[in-house]
């Protein structure tokens, strides 16, 4: 048993509109020090297929859908045809204890389209501090995992085995999530092991910083309570970005952080 946050999900249209594609190209053009893991995981909706998860702490989904369908099981208790095995919290799945047939889900597909319908968290006031830590934040290594700009693919591309097709007002569209959507050991991890694999079992999904200043706590575990400290439990693949970090004059740390709650 281990804390972890609830991941915002304001903006996540726009994620779940990535292309796999894209994904690589950005894992491709990481330092192989800081390379982050992409697993192809199924697609509920469309059974047979995979896609890149990047929805949840393991990204242990890849679509909206299936993401609804998750979160009702194992979150709340209500099954769908997604999902219709009863766990228990000891992870057991019992009987429905219900007679007949589950719900259509139908509440599974309006969250996911109520999901898919929000808008990204705004941006906070901008001056010359945040934009001087804007650079800062690239020039320490930070932007290499929490990527600053993704394009979404074009209107009308067929993803999630084809159970869905990007609309107009999701495609081609230039996001800021300062997220890969990737997999990462940045020394955090828990140990659990979900959809990845025994290799991911100390892995984390890089957090979107967008909406980052309307938090209160930080990392997976919500145990951190500034940024500062957040920034300096960052071990192993995010060692090199802390360190730099560290040895940034006062001055140029504030700005850092200033950018940081601009977000």
């Amino acid at each position: 048993m281990t804390l972890r946050a609830s991941i915002p999900v304001l903006g996540v249209g726009f994620v779940e509109a990535i292309a796999n594609t894209t994904l690589t190209n950005l894992r491709s053009a990481q330092p192989s020090a800081q390379r982050g893991t992409l697993i192809s995981v199924p697609v509920f909706e469309r059974p047979g297929t995979t896609r890149f998860g990047r929805f949840g702490w393991k990204n242990q989904q890849a679509s909206l859908v299936s993401f609804a369908a998750d979160a009702y099981a194992n979150e709340m208790g209500i099954t769908s045809p997604l999902q219709p095995d009863e766990p228990t919290s000891n992870g057991t799945v019992v009987d429905d204890p219900v007679d007949g047939v589950d719900d259509e889900g139908v509440d599974v597909e309006l969250f996911a389209l109520f999901m898919r319908d929000s808008k990204v968290p705004p941006r906070g006031p901008i001056n010359a501090d945040v934009n001087a830590g804007s650079t800062l934040f690239n020039q320490v290594g930070c932007g290499v995992c929490h990527t600053p700009t993704i394009v979404t693919a074009a209107p009308g591309t067929l993803i999630n085995g084809g159970a869905f097709r990007v609309a107009n007002v999701l495609g081609n569209k230039i996001i800021h999530p300062f997220s890969d959507f990737m997999l990462h050991d940045v020394g955090t991890g828990d140990g659990i092991v979900q959809n990845g694999g025994a290799s991911t079992r100390n892995q984390v999904r890089t957090p979107a910083l967008w909406g980052l200043r309307a938090r209160g706590r930080f990392m997976h575990d919500a145990l951190t309570f500034n940024l500062t400290d957040a920034i300096n439990r960052h071990g192993n693949q995010g060692a090199a970005a802390r360190n730099a970090f560290n040895a940034l004059s006062t001055t140029n740390r504030n700005r850092l952080l200033a950018f940081l709650l601009s977000l």
